[in-house]
């Protein structure tokens, strides 16, 4: 089965793309930098530096919802809930959103996936993140940055997703299933975060830092698609990680090669394990 190709660097933007419109009056920068074992990490970054103009939204806090039994580690936030922080710090659909991390982008490809698949039409994440933009000899700030309250309306409510269910009744033959960790988590040779070590049943891995260079550039369209070319046949993929988050840079590199019929699964394996019943598997498939 052959997939529509789009020739776009989107949402892509670079250093010095972002530089040429950052004192523009329709565009926000937001700073999503986090860390998953250390929780105060991204804010305690914001406040000490952070790029001019930029607010913050916190991983867990305004990015996710609180964990239930379950759901997942990082289970997606409440629509309302994030509309009401994204209009206060004044993002409307009229605007260009970009989101940076420390660089690798894990959380700034979370971020853009969330807003992506609320419906808005420009979203972009910041190459290299806050670490290229000074190594490019640029200005940061511990200046609070003032916003002008709006009504961000979302026009789609997370419809790119599927349910724990729905990856354990998936046609193997159709669709694929991919586990964004590492190989040795995902072989489970090692588990820093949960009780359970392995995979779920018949997931692939393609490790999420692999759609980078090791500079943390996005790897281009041409690469990434012989990097993905074993799905070209998949009527459905479907990508996982440990909660969410990892995954998402997977998600950004299909849709840059061109894949169109990618969703994410949120809970992924922290919520897979929390069905006792549910199988993990070790090794590789």
């Amino acid at each position: 089965m052959q997939h529509k190709r789009r020739n776009d660097r989107m949402p892509i933007i670079t250093v010095e793309e972002l530089k040429s419109i950052q004192q523009s009056n329709d565009i926000t920068i937001i700073d999503v930098r986090s860390h998953l074992t250390k929780p105060h990490y991204g804010k305690e970054q914001y406040d000490l530096a952070h790029i001019p103009g930029a607010f913050f939204l916190d991983m867990e806090e305004d990015l996710s919802s609180p964990e239930k039994e379950h759901g997942g580690r990082h289970p997606l936030p409440e629509v309302e809930k994030l509309a009401e922080k994204l209009g206060d710090i004044g993002v409307d659909e009229t605007r260009t959103v970009v989101f940076y991390d420390d660089g690798t982008g894990a959380f700034a490809s979370r971020a853009w996936w969330i807003l992506h698949d609320l419906g808005h039409k420009d979203t972009r994440i910041l190459e290299g993140g806050i670490q290229a933009w000074q190594d490019n000899g640029n200005d940061v700030t511990d200046k609070l940055p003032q916003a002008t309250s709006v009504i961000f309306t979302p026009k789609a409510a997370y419809n790119y997703i599927v349910t724990m269910q729905e990856v354990k009744d998936r046609d193997r033959n159709k669709t694929v299933l991919i586990d964004s960790r590492s190989f040795d988590r995902y072989q489970g040779k090692v588990e820093p975060l949960y009780h359970k070590a392995g995979h779920i049943p018949g997931a692939k891995n393609y490790f999420w830092k692999d759609v980078l260079t090791s500079d943390n550039v996005w790897k281009d369209q041409a690469t990434l698609r012989k990097q993905f070319a074993a799905l070209e046949d998949a009527e459905e993929i479907i990508v996982s990680c440990g909660s969410g988050i990892s995954a998402c840079p997977n998600i950004v590199a299909l849709k840059r090669a061109g894949f169109t019929n990618v969703k994410l699964y949120p809970g992924s394996f922290s919520d897979w394990i929390s069905y006792d019943n549910n199988d993990v598997h070790q090794g590789v498939e």
